[in-house]
This record gives structure tokens, sequence and C-alpha cells, in this order.
């Protein structure tokens, strides 16, 4: 079972507390796939849409195909992603909260299949971020340190 990230979504983890993980299939049209293992995908300003029945990933960019000429997508259509009905639900009742929304995270190639990594999050406070940045330079130093001795 071979996996090859193409995209992750960098600032997921600073601006949200990420809760829950969900892996979804996407649906996609056929110059879609060529441009994800071309690594022509952008995450930064995508969410996930859920209603009761679906879920959809909305304002995701796929870059167009430049070989398909006029057989092209539209690089930001929404798409549908393939979830259990269980999953969509349950990720609907955790969303029906205030401050809580769907991103996805990561962007992955699995035995051939472009796979989704979404999760349910809430968003961070300006000094959550800070207490965030704090730790990770500490981290840093004591590497750092380590690294002298």
């Amino acid at each position: 079972m071979s996996v090859k990230v193409v995209a992750t979504n960098r600032k997921a983890s600073f601006e949200f507390f990420l809760q829950e993980h969900f892996e979804a299939g996407i649906a996609l049209r056929g110059t879609e796939i060529k441009s994800i293992r071309a690594g022509r995908v952008s995450l930064s300003e995508a969410y996930v849409q859920a209603d009761g029945e679906e879920a959809w990933l909305v304002n995701a960019h796929i870059a167009p195909y430049d070989p398909a000429s006029r057989f092209n997508h539209d690089p930001k259509r929404p798409r549908r992603l393939l979830l259990h009905k269980k999953e969509i639900r349950k990720m609907w009742d955790l969303v029906r909260q205030k401050g809580v929304t769907i991103i996805p995270v990561k962007l992955y190639l699995k035995d051939n299949r472009a796979k989704l990594d979404i999760a349910v999050a809430k968003g961070k406070k300006l000094y959550d971020k800070r207490a965030d940045i704090a730790k990770k330079d500490i981290e840093r130093e004591m590497q750092r340190r380590e690294k002298l001795q």
C-alpha cells in the first residue's frame, strides 16, 4: 500500500484545533486526477461543506491540465466527497456546534486513488497561537543545544 502526499494544508494545525480525522475519497473528472498526480493542487482556502446527506470539498484549487486543452475542468468547482453515511452524519452533528468547521488537512494518493484527510476543527484564539509559537521556539532551542553537545 503506497501513499504519496500531494498537498498539505500547512496552516490548518496553526489556525485550528484538529479534533477528529476522516479519510474521504473524491469524485473527480478525468483531467483533475492528472493535475493531482502532477502535484498542482492547493488546499489553503478550502473547506468542507456538509449537510446531513452529502459532503462537498469547496474552494480547493486543482490547476487545469494543460495538454487537455478545451476538455479541461473548472479549477475551483465543488467536488463531492465519498464518505459513509454514518461518517457524514457524525460530522454534521459536530459541525452544528458553534465555532466548529471541517477542513481538509492533506491530499494524497493511496493505491493510485486520490484521498483527502479531513478534520473536524475548532478555531484557535490569538493567545492559543502565541502559545504554540512559544512551544515551537523552545523545542527548536533544545534541539540546537543537543546538536552542540
